[in-house]
């Protein structure tokens, strides 16, 4: 653990007698005196970060389906993709064009659900052009997404976290004005194993837990209805209990999902149908 050596702030962990501290380095959970709102052109009402504790359980799909069904309910929606070296959520909406720049800043790219969308992936030659950059390098570009794009007006923004406790996530934790934080877990005992340092990460950082939803849990025959669980019986519901956060929802391992996001067309998928979105809204408005 790293303890803060801002002289500004001087918290040393217990010792603090600031409401704020500027250093990254620091895992105090004071929250940054940095964190504003981005520039005057944008007024963003609500952001909302994704995260998992680790890759592999459909993170960015999840972001995609749970802005695609506040898009549906006629709010105004973006994405700001911070998986910075995994980015994947272009793919999703089927996406090539790249941001425009003007005298202000950086437009968004527009779905064909128009929802506002800016990732590293867009400014690439090729979508499989990788990004191999140090973690610093990385935080200042997820600012940027933050601080130089033009969002406009928008009611909810998602922001979609690489896996793990790194420095992606402590920058958006740190930096940006969050509402709070969305959990995606899988059944597997190892998802759920790692995504407790998720919530934890959230819990020492003050960001309030919105809510888990578990992933992949289920199959569905198609003739009789019967649920099947290929990775066992999950403990989601256990794991909310535990941690005194809502469930938003269990989604199935379907795969019409990943064809509409190999196809471009996340937002068809009738899988956002599935999360609870009207009990994340009434959080959010509370």
């Amino acid at each position: 653990m790293t303890e803060c050596g801002n002289t500004t702030c001087g918290c040393g962990e217990e010792k603090c007698g600031q409401g704020s501290c500027n250093d990254e380095n620091c895992t105090c959970g004071k929250e940054s005196s940095d964190k504003k709102n981005n520039n005057e052109l944008n007024h963003v009402k609500h952001v909302v970060a994704v995260m998992s504790g680790k890759g592999g359980v459909g993170k960015s799909t999840v972001t995609a389906l749970l802005a695609s069904a506040f898009r549906k309910k006629g709010f105004k929606v973006g994405i700001l993709d911070a998986d910075i070296t995994g980015p994947s959520i272009p793919k999703l909406f089927g996406l090539k064009d790249s941001p425009k720049s003007t005298g202000c800043g950086l437009l968004p790219v527009k779905s064909t659900e128009s929802i506002e969308i800016m990732s590293l992936n867009l400014f690439l030659p090729s979508e499989d052009e990788p990004v191999i950059w140090r973690g610093p390098i990385i935080s200042g570009v997820i600012k940027q997404f933050w601080e130089e794009v033009i969002w406009g007006d928008l009611d909810y923004l998602f922001v979609d976290l690489p896996p793990g406790t790194g420095d992606a996530p402590l920058t958006v934790l740190q930096s940006l004005p969050l509402d709070g934080v969305v959990i995606v877990t899988s059944p597997q005992d190892l998802a759920n194993m790692v995504v407790r340092k998720a919530i934890k990460m959230a819990e020492k950082m003050d960001i309030p837990i919105l809510g888990i939803v578990e992933n992949m849990s289920y199959v569905q025959c198609p003739d009789c209805g019967k649920k099947i669980f290929p990775f066992g019986q999950g403990k989601v519901e256990l794991m909310c209990q535990e941690f005194k956060v809502p469930l938003l929802g269990i989604l199935p391992l379907e795969p019409s999902v990943s064809a509409f996001g190999d196809q471009g067309k996340i937002g068809e998928s009738a899988s956002s149908d599935l999360l609870r979105t009207d009990l994340l809204l009434e959080i959010l408005e509370k």
